[in-house]
Order: C-alpha cells, then sequence, then structure tokens
C-alpha cells in the first residue's frame, strides 16, 4: 500500500471509510428492535415522553460507545468506541460506518484498553472536538485526520485522561478530567496532577482550573441560557450531580448536589457519566439503571431504564431525537421536548 492511500485509510474524515481487518469478535452492526422499557415516576413525564415511547435500537457490537454529538450539515451520528479507538458515523440512509481512526491515541506502544476518544462535541466553527483518553488532551480535527491540541496541561502537569465537554455560544470549552484513560486509573504512576478537575479553556486557549474537589467528574453540559454548568460524579459511594452557577467572568461558584443517585446504586447498572440537557431546562443524565429524567430542580421524574451500562446521549435530528450510548449498543427515542445541538451558531440560533 503507497503512503498516499494508507494516510487515506487510517485518517480519513469527512467521507467516512468501511471497517476491514477486524478482530472477529468485534463486528459492530446494525439492528433493529427495542431495549429496555420506560419507568415512569411522576406525571410530568408525559409532557416529555408519549406513553407509548420506545428505545429503538440502531446498532450494536462495541466494545464501549461513548460521547455521540449529531452532526446536522450531513445529517449523521458521530460517536466513540473508547476502547477500540474508533469514531463511528451513523446514519439513517446507509447505517454504520468507520468515520475515524485513530480517536483517541496515536502511539505506537501498547496503550490501557480506554485510550480513544470519549465525549465529542462541536466548536462554533462546526469543527469536531474530541477528549482524547490515550493522549490526555482535548483536541480538534485539523484537516485530513490531524489532530490540533487544544489543551494538553494545567501548569506544565499533564492531564488525567480529559473525559467529556461542553461549550458555550461564547467559544469557550468546559471539560471534565477524571483517571479512566490511565491503566492503574488514580493509582497510575503516569498521574502528573494530584486532582481530577474541571477545566476551561478560553476563546485565546488559556486553560484554568473550575472545580478540583470532585472525586469523578465526568458528563458535562449547560442549561439553555448557559448560567448553570452540571457536572455528573461517576463515584459510586458519591453518585452525584452537581450544579454550579456560572459567573460572569466564566468561572463557577462553590456548587451543590441537584439530585443524589448513590441509593440507585445497589443492583442497577451504570454510574452517573454523560447528560444532556432539554430546552425547558431538564436533565437527561445517564446512571444508575440508564438516563435519568431530572426536572430543573432536581426532582427524579423518570428513567429510560436500558438495562445496561449507559455512557452518554446527545440530541439529534430535528432535536427530538436522544440518541443513546449503552455498553454495546447505540439506540434513540423521540421525545416530546427538543434539545439543541452544538455547531455553528447560525444553526444553533434557529433550533
Amino acid at each position: 500500500m503507497n503512503a498516499l492511500l494508507l494516510l487515506v485509510s487510517v485518517f480519513l474524515v469527512g467521507s467516512a471509510i468501511q471497517l476491514h481487518g477486524a478482530e472477529e469478535t468485534y463486528a459492530p452492526r446494525v439492528r433493529s428492535g427495542t431495549l429496555g422499557r420506560v419507568e415512569r415516576l411522576d406525571p410530568a413525564l408525559d409532557k416529555l415522553l408519549a406513553p407509548g415511547a420506545t428505545l429503538e435500537i440502531l446498532a450494536e457490537g462495541f466494545d464501549w460507545s461513548e460521547g455521540p454529538v449529531w452532526f446536522a450539515p450531513g445529517g449523521y451520528l458521530l460517536f466513540s468506541d473508547v476502547p477500540k479507538n474508533i469514531v463511528w458515523r451513523w446514519r439513517e440512509h446507509d447505517g454504520l460506518l468507520e468515520y475515524l481512526r485513530p480517536s483517541g491515541y496515536t502511539g505506537l506502544a501498547n496503550n490501557p484498553e480506554e485510550s480513544g476518544s470519549n465525549g465529542l462535541t462541536l466548536d462554533n466553527e462546526g469543527r469536531l472536538i474530541l477528549c482524547q483518553h490515550g493522549d490526555r488532551q482535548v483536541a480538534r480535527i485539523k484537516g485530513r485526520g490531524r489532530f490540533e491540541p487544544l489543551a494538553t496541561n494545567f501548569e506544565g502537569k499533564r492531564f488525567n485522561s480529559p473525559n467529556d465537554v461542553a461549550i458555550r455560544s461564547t467559544g469557550e470549552l468546559y471539560f471534565t478530567d477524571p483517571p479512566y484513560g490511565l491503566a492503574k486509573g488514580a493509582d497510575d504512576p503516569r498521574r502528573e496532577l494530584a486532582y481530577q478537575g474541571v477545566f476551561r479553556i478560553s476563546k485565546r486557549g488559556k486553560v484554568s482550573l473550575l472545580v478540583r474537589d470532585l472525586t469523578r467528574p465526568n458528563g458535562i453540559a449547560f442549561s439553555p441560557d448557559e448560567k448553570r454548568l452540571y457536572v455528573a460524579v461517576s463515584d459510586p459511594e458519591r453518585a452525584h450531580y452537581m450544579v454550579y452557577d456560572v459567573l460572569r467572568d466564566g468561572t463557577l461558584d462553590q456548587g451543590r448536589i441537584l439530585f443524589d443517585a448513590t441509593p440507585l446504586v445497589p443492583g442497577r447498572k451504570g454510574l452517573p457519566d454523560g447528560l444532556k440537557v432539554d430546552n425547558l431546562g431538564n436533565l437527561w443524565a445517564t446512571g444508575p439503571g440508564g438516563v435519568l429524567i431530572l426536572s430543573p430542580q432536581g426532582q427524579h421524574l423518570g428513567t429510560l431504564d436500558t438495562g445496561e451500562a449507559t455512557a452518554n446521549c446527545a440530541w439529534g435530528n430535528d432535536g427530538s431525537y436522544l440518541y443513546i450510548t449503552a455498553d454495546s449498543y447505540l439506540c434513540r427515542i423521540r421525545t416530546r421536548t427538543k434539545g439543541a445541538m452544538p455547531g455553528p451558531l447560525e444553526e444553533r440560533r434557529r433550533q
């Protein structure tokens, strides 16, 4: 294979390629059917989900699906398979295709199982932003499969493994940095930061530490008016969804627990992980049992009970479909509410 063909086959972005030479045991495929059930705890849920709403399976066979984001211009969903170091693309009319490999680890040596990209988003110009576990950075796709690092360290110390990311309309990026991409987690000798923080990347590229007292910061999302920032904590002993007021300078207040999911952990798969917010301010937060639906005041309205450890979710199509990555599955559900999708500001204003 000549050098040009090799470059295209490994790094092709924007026109997805089929997976070749994969292990026989790893064979993601399109699949139809339904998954789990909707657990209704409050009548208010009927305004958000029709009584007969079901979780529709779109594809299966992934090692650990994560970090979905909807790309409106192409009408497709991108999402990570973290252990396989791949970003996949799913589209209604042509199904599942490999989009990007490597996605989170570009080194040659063996790396931990969770080395690929995790959370994904789009910047205000529609460019793909990736939290890269293996390379321990937040990066942006630049050109044909080249990564442009946006944040690699704080005060000269490398990040643990950036996990999830949210973008403000100002263009600032906020991200979490737990140790899941390190081989030995919090005990890995390669750790350089003594904490697991929530960070901000300014429009000029300056990195600042916002929160350092959370044990496992994970999913992250803004309220519709961007006056609140939500952070999920994937600690089985402190399975919290935190809420922080965003101050005028973009920093955060001390924060408080919006909802304590710790009592739900025993007997249910999953922990607080990725989350999104609808246009009414309700949280759709992965956690014990699937996707917890929480009011802006922290009332637990119901759960999309997937029966699987559920990693993340994202709004897509016209904003009324919630796409969900649940362990080996990609699925979605139609809602009666809508959520905003990242991307060019002109498109976001039309949502």
